[in-house]
């Protein structure tokens, strides 16, 4: 079967590999509809993420069952959507909701990013996908729901909603910052899933005059971050008052920058006892951070790798209600064959449809 495979920043090449096959009655063999490009995707195509290839590449897809065992929870012809995490749903470590640490396989298994856990688990961009634990692993694709609308559903989506859903559900209405970066389209999923959720003023900050625009599609408040002002601005008013001064405060945040000064505006714009979530991966192998700030505010900071597989089904069920459009995140909708070419693009999310089934 045709494979494309990251061989360096810039590189790919469409290799013809061995096709999967079932080696248990709990398995399926999918072929991928639509794949979206990962954020993390761009960042290792140019080279930014120091990430050493040969190996499948690819890891949010929407696929069509092509077989399943008899135990597998799907048969040929559903469409589902492949986590991009695996996970076994039995081992003690998924039971408690932990599937993006599951026990059976190796730490940080995942398609498409053999570097992150040793392991080739296949990619995405691929004629077909290996599934095990189908039976927990596979969501099926909601009746009205069209692959690419949610083709990052395996991932990026969930990781942007896992970083407000939660807590507006502990503080209904509370309003939320979202800064916007190098987690393209996670920041911008987060955004999306605060107002679909409820919340009260959403503010989104970026400087990327496309992403701000993708953000204004959620009917949100969207302004550029200009962090340099908005620090002098939160300088003035700190003079002006001990008590009220700085930058707005808001008790959710989100930090997509990936910029240690950005992170640090985040920190200082979440309220007292509010709660910062950043979904940027920062690469450096140390960070500046403001704990003083927290510790002042006892604010709570979550960082750390989305647990997909859990936050599917919330996911879908609000898409297919019509309350939440990931689809306005999406830049660009590229086939399969000409994927390699478009890797780079710079657009917030690129989705590719399959144009190789004959």
């Amino acid at each position: 079967m045709r494979q494309l495979t990251f061989i360096k920043p810039n590189t790919f090449e469409l290799q013809d590999v061995p096709a999967p096959k079932l080696n248990a009655d709990t398995d399926a063999i999918v072929r991928p509809l639509a794949v979206a490009r990962c954020d993390l995707d761009l960042y290792i195509a140019s080279g930014f993420a120091p990430y050493a290839g040969p190996f499948a590449f690819g890891h949010e897809a929407v696929a069509e069952v092509v077989d399943a065992g008899s135990k597998a929870g799907v048969k040929p012809g559903e469409r589902v959507v492949v986590p991009f995490q695996l996970s076994c749903g039995r081992c003690a470590t998924c039971r408690r909701g932990w599937t993006n640490t599951c026990e059976a396989f190796p730490f940080r298994a995942a398609y498409g990013l053999k570097p992150a856990c040793g392991s080739e688990f296949g990619g995405a961009l691929s004629d077909l996908m290996y599934v095990p634990f189908a039976d927990h692993m596979l969501v099926r694709l909601p009746k009205g729901l069209h692959p690419v609308a949610v083709a990052s559903a395996a991932d990026n989506v969930p990781d942007g909603w896992r970083a407000v859903a939660a807590h507006l559900k502990a503080r209904p209405g509370a309003n939320v910052l979202v800064v916007g970066g190098l987690a393209q389209s996670v920041a911008l999923y987060a955004a999306g899933a605060a107002a679909c959720l409820g919340a009260g003023r959403v503010l989104y900050l970026d400087d990327d005059p496309v992403r701000r625009a993708a953000a204004a599609r959620f009917g949100i408040v969207v302004e550029p971050l200009n962090l340099a002002e908005r620090r002098e601005t939160a300088k003035a008013n700190r003079s002006t008052s001990l008590a009220t001064g700085g930058p707005e405060q808001f008790e959710i945040t989100v930090d997509g920058s990936g910029d240690p000064d950005a992170l640090d505006y985040v920190i200082s714009s979440t309220a007292p006892n509010g709660v910062c979530t950043s979904v940027a991966i920062y690469f450096a192998p140390a960070t500046p951070f403001p704990l003083v700030k927290m510790y002042s505010k006892g604010i709570t900071f979550i960082t750390g790798r989305v647990e997909a597989r859990g936050n599917l089904p919330a996911v879908l069920d609000a898409c297919a209600a019509g309350h939440f459009h990931p689809e306005h995140v999406t830049s660009r909708v590229v086939p399969f064959s000409a994927a390699a070419e478009a890797m780079t693009d710079s657009g917030p999310k690129l989705v590719f449809t399959n144009d190789w089934v004959k």
